[in-house]
């Protein structure tokens, strides 16, 4: 069983005894921020311990799976991580017993764990050792950030297809290979030399992205339309890369990017559970210290006269955001320019499109769509075209095609929250 299943179905599981319903409830929120507090360190903890992903994903799904059984039934124990970390480590003994390949898999174990560690810095994680395995330059970009994705995040490979925009099908054989080669190449479990650093925290960095990606809007339909844990995690595994590359002005900048859009959190889903979009959060309920600190960060970055990078210049979009007290203070001009730039750092349909919708409060929604309707081939698949398709048309009284445009967002949308902001959208057009 899938872990993120497990802990999603934890509420309907009645073990023998007939348990009280408030324990099966106390169970199932507990499992499900065990999944997502602690199943990154089982993940990391058994790959250290037995140098094969296979062996720590399945022994980890299985020790959640266990949890969903016994926990209704026997209680929570009172420290769900090392309870589930001990289950996961005799679920992967007595799985590699069954295979009657101990001693094979003992001794890749060991060659994992004695590979000669460099003296990096004094960072010592074993999630982040995790980031860099599965982040290794022997593997395909996509492949590294769909494996980490799983690995680190714990996200189902529906919710990882449905972020890289292909099926299902398609990602489970992508994270696959991507397994299978790192334990064919002897990929060692560590973090890397600090002569080798700067070459491999690209990928790194492009996986810490979409895993807040994830965390910021959720992409599954049964999932809560944010999850914090993982924006957490995210910022927290960039604040250690930060401390091995403190000149790096992509992980600084990817950081700053994190904490401005972070501070944004409280204000992002109504009391109802629906979408709130920038222009509508109160913008007092936003957190005034990860805003100081996105700034410092983006200012240190504009001092050092280097060229800013794609997280640089998001970062300091961002920034122009947040400086704003209200969405009508917005410096769009500046907003504008800054795209213009990433556009020529980073030519994709996506940033296009977000372009396009600064443009439309610069130079006007019949503008935007312009440019919005010129990249229907490439994003065809990607519900936010749609829905600012939708919203453009909105604005220009066009509202029949307004309203098969929100139509084709919502059949593409897989978060709750989102759902229900393009749904009351629609609703209200005349």
């Amino acid at each position: 069983m899938n872990a993120a299943n497990a802990a999603n179905t934890a509420n309907t599981v009645n073990a023998p005894g007939a348990p009280d319903p408030s324990d099966t409830t106390d169970a199932a929120a507990a499992l499900a921020r065990a999944h997502s507090e602690d199943w990154a360190r089982v993940v990391a903890a058994l790959a250290k311990r037995f140098g094969d992903l296979d062996v720590a994903e399945e022994a980890a799904a299985e020790a959640f799976a266990t949890a969903v059984e016994r926990w209704p039934a026997h209680g929570v124990p009172p420290n769900p991580g090392a309870w589930l970390t001990t289950t996961a480590h005799n679920k992967a003994v007595d799985r590699l017993r069954r295979e009657s390949k101990r001693d094979q898999k003992h001794k890749e174990a060991q060659m994992w764990n004695d590979a000669p560690q460099e003296p990096v810095g004094v960072v010592e994680d074993e999630r982040l050792r995790l980031i860099f395995t599965c982040a290794h330059p022997a593997l395909a970009m996509d492949a590294r950030v769909a494996l980490t994705l799983r690995m680190l995040g714990g996200l189902t490979v529906a919710e990882i297809a449905r972020a890289f925009l292909v099926t299902e099908a398609a990602m489970g054989r992508r994270i696959t290979r991507a397994k299978s080669k790192i334990k064919v190449a002897r990929i060692p479990y560590r973090v890397p030399a600090a002569e080798d650093l700067p070459r491999r925290v690209s990928g790194v960095l492009a996986v810490l992205f979409l895993v807040f990606n994830e965390g910021y809007l959720a992409t599954g339909p049964d999932t809560d339309p944010l999850r914090p844990a993982l924006t957490a995690e995210a910022i927290r595994l960039t604040r250690l890369i930060r401390t091995l590359l403190p000149h790096d002005g992509e992980v600084t900048g990817l950081l700053a990017l994190m904490l401005l859009t972070e501070a944004r959190q409280k204000a992002r889903v109504s009391a109802t559970g629906e979408l709130v979009t920038l222009g509508e959060q109160d913008r007092g309920s936003w957190d005034a210290a990860l805003i100081a600190e996105g700034h410092r960060l983006v200012r240190e970055r504009l001092d050092s006269g280097a060229a800013p990078g794609r997280y640089q210049l998001l970062a300091a979009i961002n920034a122009v955001h947040t400086s704003a007290r209200d969405v009508r203070d917005t410096d769009w001009s500046q907003v504008v320019a800054l795209y213009d730039q990433l556009v020529r750092v980073d030519p994709s349909p996506v940033v296009a499109l977000n372009r396009a919708i600064a443009v439309a409060e610069l130079d006007g929604p019949d503008v935007a769509l312009a440019a919005v309707d010129r990249l229907s081939e490439q994003l065809a698949g990607y519900h936010l075209f749609h829905a600012t398709r939708a919203d453009l048309l909105r604005r220009l009284g066009r509202s029949e095609e307004a309203r098969a445009a929100y139509d084709r967002a919502l059949e593409l949308a897989g978060n709750p929250g989102e759902i229900a902001h393009l749904t009351r959208r629609r609703d209200q057009l005349n």
